[in-house]
């Protein structure tokens, strides 16, 4: 089987600029509470990187370059026999790719090198936040969510493949150069992506070990039943997507140079943490228990983290709720305090 079963899932809802009256304004107000994917087309296609990346791969690297100060940023290669896909080795003791450290400018220059060579290793330079890297950049390419106060980052090389992983943030993808083919898959397909390792990771987040290029359903039966989920959407220059958090997302690149700018932000304060931390403690005090407490467990959970029913603590007095009331700085960071001492013991 090959990726021809992305062509045939259905497509995230998609909207045009003028559709939301948010080119410029609004567009934070649309995307806050969303819980679904949004393709808005065409929404950077004025940034003036978008503009150089459709004259060439080369006034591309040229505008890049008006900014850069000299920075190193961390890359990936990867040879050429790996088709793009960033994993682990065959016994997953490792990984198929190297991690090098080089000038900004000299990845740049690698890229342009090797554009017309069909059978050149992927080079590839992620998550690099652009204020550090390209100072500026993001006041010349705006979007509309300063709001949102996000993170900008960029990711650029040639052809690639990264497995399908969740983010905790929210997310806004904008394609500046070359093309994105992105599948996307609800949380709730979790246990049909054949997750692996939580603590040895490509990249710092879990991934679906399936290669979705040639998924193996003799070996990962359920992924079937993954894709009747999927939603798959094709980005061109100057297209963005909005990736609500926790959604599993494979992006593919599939020109001799893409580029991406997204934007992640939060809708609680930095200072409540990792939802991370929550599941990898319950793995190691939770997991191990007998079916029944389990069960038991579950529904204290249910009760104080999921239910939704906002008045089930009115019988506490606030002064006594902690942290079942109102969170605010000084009472998170005393419960902290309260919890780093209790996991001492």
């Amino acid at each position: 089987m090959d990726n021809m079963w992305q062509r045939r899932c259905a497509k995230p809802e998609t909207v045009t600029t003028s559709t939301l009256e948010c080119s410029q304004s609004g567009l934070a107000n649309y995307l806050i509470g969303r819980d679904e994917p949004l393709v808005i087309e065409q929404l950077v296609a004025e940034w003036p990187l978008v503009q150089a990346a459709k004259a060439s791969n080369e006034s591309l690297c040229d505008y890049l370059l008006e900014f850069d100060r000299g920075a190193v940023v961390d890359a990936i290669r990867l040879p050429a026999s790996a088709d793009g896909r960033m994993f682990y080795n065959d016994d997953i003791t490792g990984f198929n790719f190297s991690r090098v450290k080089m000038p900004f400018k000299t990845a740049l220059g690698a890229l342009l090198a090797e554009q017309h060579n069909s059978t050149a290793e992927t080079l590839y330079v992620g998550s690099t936040t652009v204020d550090s890297c390209l100072p500026g950049l993001l006041g010349k390419n705006k979007v509309a969510i300063e709001s949102l106060d996000p993170l900008g980052t960029l990711w650029i090389g040639n052809k690639s493949r990264i497995a399908a992983h969740y983010d905790a943030p929210d997310n806004l993808i904008c394609v500046a150069s070359g093309k994105r083919r992105v599948t996307l898959f609800p949380p709730s397909q979790t246990k049909n992506l054949y997750v692996g390792p939580l603590h040895f990771t490509p990249a710092g987040q879990p991934i679906s070990m399936v290669d979705f290029s040639a998924p193996d359903l003799n070996k990962y039966p359920r992924f079937e039943e993954a894709m009747k989920h999927a939603l798959v959407v094709e980005l061109l220059p100057g297209d963005a997507l909005y990736i609500p958090s926790m959604w599993w997302h494979h992006i593919e690149g599939t020109e001799s140079i893409n580029l991406l700018i997204n934007y992640w932000w939060r809708n609680v304060p930095a200072y409540i943490g990792r939802s991370e931390n929550a599941l990898y403690h319950a793995l190691l005090t939770l997991k191990q228990l007998p079916k029944a407490q389990r069960r038991a467990w579950q529904a204290l959970f249910d009760h104080y983290v999921f239910d939704d029913d906002g008045m089930r603590f009115n019988h506490i007095p606030p002064s006594k709720q902690g942290p079942l009331g109102e969170l605010d700085e000084n009472t998170v960071r005393q419960f902290k305090a309260w919890l780093v001492n209790n996991l001492k013991h």
